[in-house]
């Protein structure tokens, strides 16, 4: 599988046919291509300040493990897999509750910044919808809150989301189309409203 990085495309098969051949360098291809993403997905599912150590680590779990990698596999979801089970003992670990400001804080810090042209009430509301969509993650069931984030805060595809998570592609249908009547309830003032109200 090919991934666009900063961008480079990266030939995922070729670099890990590589480090497999006995070139551990060329999985510092692999590092650079998909760090954005593994520490977009730390911050989403709660590693707040400890980000950074989360991927490090499941960068290092990933490389010790990349002779079990099955090669018709995409590395992004089975790299997001072991993220989410590193995020989830480093909160264990720390026994401490995230709350959702430090949650919103660090997502923010992931994304990319709002460019000066921007309109400034446009970023405004921007911000709001975010703090509302991460209250709603919050209410979620852990299940629901980690298909909506991979399915759309990380915008990986259903077969990724699948991988990354180890369920069937019917369990994420089920899963997400849930989650979502669950966040419509939960962000009504969020919803598409074209047209005025359409309720007689």
């Amino acid at each position: 599988m090919r991934t666009r990085e900063g961008g480079r495309i990266v030939d995922e098969a070729a670099v890990i046919a590589r480090v497999r051949a006995g070139e551990p360098e060329a999985y510092a291809e692999l590092v650079r291509a998909h760090t954005g993403i593994a520490l977009r997905a730390a911050a989403a599912l709660g590693a707040g300040a400890d980000a950074e150590d989360v991927v490090q680590q499941a960068f290092v779990k990933a490389y010790c493990a990349l002779g079990r990698f099955r090669a018709d596999s995409a590395f992004r979801p089975w790299l997001l897999s072991i993220v989410a089970n590193e995020t989830r003992n480093t909160v264990r670990t720390a026994a401490r509750q995230r709350t959702l400001a430090g949650r919103e804080a660090a997502f923010a810090e992931a994304e990319p910044l709002i460019p000066d042209a921007a309109d400034p009430a446009v970023a405004t509301l921007a911000t709001e919808r975010r703090v509302a969509l991460m209250a709603a993650l919050e209410k979620l069931s852990e299940e629901h809150r980690l298909v909506v984030t991979y399915r759309y805060l990380l915008e990986m595809d259903e077969s990724e989301t699948a991988q990354a998570l180890g369920w069937p592609r019917g369990t994420v249908k089920s899963r997400l189309n849930r989650a979502l009547r669950k966040m419509g309830r939960l962000l009504p003032d969020l919803q598409p409203r074209e047209g005025g109200d359409e309720r007689e």
